[in-house]
């Protein structure tokens, strides 16, 4: 408890501004669902017709796991808040539109038969009677929603739209419990917040709210009160859309430096960016924590981001499909020539360390199985858990291909998210991982590094990736991102990573104090 305090009084400004922009993106969210989800249900309500088929595919879209929705409006609609906030509105239409729906339905006839007794027509019957009946299940929906908004919005951090899910998944890569508990519980306040003031907003608008207020002569302070939770909900709404168009305008005179969601790449992308900063006059924007190599990589493709660090490897099999080599300027310069002629993708100087694949194994695993290499590692596969990530069990650079070239069967792969499966072999509920032959967390849980004897590993060497555009408009990047050229071995960026995955120290931090350690900025 007291490392964890420690943690939150150490990050409280950090924690405060993902905490504003998971609010910011929640109820943005949100507010854009009501607007769709209410007249909807007002729609299928009046032309039964279409209740079927609306509902039925809101209830398809709340089937689809949040990731897969995720990944697939990446390449739509990039990174950023856009594809989170899209990816929120579909879950949040499902309990919206069938509330509406349900409470205008199941008004009882007599009360329906009555208004249209009296004169009242269609719309007036739907404004004056409908709508104030069924508001307490509408209300229940929008509940509904923008409790499960809040918890959804954490996956926004896998596309660089920032809110507590950075915390969280940044904790997982670490294996820091402190901090994703800095991103977990405010958010679980944050959700239980927002039920308690759309339930205060529910109780001061229904309609038996206004009948006891008209009976107990409160009518005009009642009244202050309802136009001002309605004024603070229209203030919000337009800070919200001033903040996004801002935020887009202001977009195209930055450059945005992306990475992927591991260490490493958090270290190398807050370097890129203070030397950007330093050597140039030009505006930098940081979009880190992106995810896996295809999300990154479709984010500059498309123009979100304008440079990362990618592994020359991963652009050869896993981004060209191209068969694995393992010279390493082969590799270099077929990734360079296909990257520009493809996909207008320029390559800089390469930084100078192999960050390649490697399989680790505990040590009392490796005594009693008598492990030094993959091939003795295949011969008692058989017996054995793989606990790989899921990009690497899904790569033919990486499993796949690893199974056909040492003819391994492992008893069970399971595949998890970077971080969990250094824990998972530390709770031996796995037996052996993948791993980058540069990660720190070798080094905090003491691992057994198996030799690669029949070099299936492609060179991973990491190397800068940037729009040619970019660089035409700004020429003097090449220069300023080329400093850092041959300046990181693999020992070097190996104690870099174990700074962050084991002393939990910032890599923000950890970029900056290496590069002034160098000489690196002015």
């Amino acid at each position: 408890m007291g490392e964890f305090w420690t943690y939150i009084t150490t990050n409280y400004q950090q924690i405060l501004s993902l905490l504003g922009q998971h609010l910011y993106l929640s109820v943005f969210s949100v507010s854009i669902a009501i607007v769709i989800g209410v007249p909807l249900g007002i729609l299928i309500s009046k032309e039964p017709k279409l209740s079927k088929p609306i509902i039925g595919t809101t209830n398809v879209i709340q089937a689809v796991p949040s990731l897969a929705l995720l990944g697939f409006l990446i390449p739509f609609i990039g990174i950023g808040s856009t594809p989170a906030v899209v990816m929120v509105v579909l879950y949040s239409l499902l309990p919206i539109v069938k509330n509406t729906y349900t409470g205008l339905t199941n008004i009882d006839s007599d009360i329906l038969e009555a208004a249209e007794g009296i004169g009242l027509t269609k719309s007036q019957t739907m404004r004056k009677i409908q709508l104030p009946l069924a508001f307490p299940m509408i209300m229940a929906g929008i509940r509904i929603s923008a409790v499960t908004a809040v918890g959804l919005m954490t996956i926004a951090a896998f596309v660089g739209a920032g809110g507590l899910g950075y915390l969280v998944f940044s904790g997982v890569q670490t294996v820091d419990n402190n901090m994703i508990l800095g991103g977990a519980i405010p958010a679980c306040i944050l959700a239980l917040l927002i039920d308690f003031v759309v339930g205060k907003l529910e109780t001061s608008l229904s309609y038996t709210s206004k009948k006891k207020s008209n009976q107990s002569s409160s009518k005009k302070s009642n009244g202050r009160s309802k136009r001002l939770i309605i004024a603070f909900s229209i203030i919000l709404l337009i800070a919200a859309g001033t903040i996004t168009i801002f935020s887009q305008v202001k977009a195209k005179d930055k450059i945005v430096i992306g990475s992927k969601n591991f260490s490493e790449q958090l270290i190398l992308g807050n370097m890129l960016a203070d030397l950007i900063e330093n050597k140039t006059d030009i505006e930098v924007e940081r979009k880190l924590n992106l995810g896996g190599s295809q999300v990154a990589f479709s984010a500059l493709n498309n123009g979100d981001i304008d440079l990362y660090v990618e592994y020359t490897g991963t652009g050869l099999v896993n981004i060209l499909n191209e068969p694995p080599e393992s010279d390493p300027d082969q590799v270099y310069d077929t990734v360079k020539q296909k990257f520009n002629q493809k996909y207008g993708i320029e390559l800089l100087k390469p930084l100078g360390f192999n960050n390649t694949y490697a399989v680790a194994v505990r040590q009392e695993t490796a005594k009693e199985y008598g492990l030094a290499s993959i091939s003795d590692l295949a011969k008692v596969s058989d017996g054995l858990i793989f606990g790989p990530t899921i990009e690497f069990s899904n790569r033919e650079d990486g499993l796949i291909g690893l199974s056909k070239k040492y003819e391994m069967n492992f008893k069970e792969v399971k595949a998890l998210d970077g971080g969990l499966r250094y824990t998972a072999l530390n709770n031996h509920k796995s037996d052996a991982i993948d791993a980058f032959s540069t990660d720190g967390l070798l080094e905090a849980f003491h691992l057994k590094v198996l030799k690669d004897d029949k070099n299936f590993f492609p060179p991973y060497y990491a190397v800068p990736i940037i729009k040619q555009e970019t660089l035409k408009k700004y020429p003097e990047l090449r220069d300023a991102i080329n400093s850092l050229s041959g300046k990181l071995t693999d020992e070097k960026m190996r104690k870099l990573n174990y700074k962050v995955d084991s002393l939990k120290q910032a890599p923000a931090k950890v970029a900056k104090e290496y590069l002034e350690k160098e000489n690196l900025l002015k």
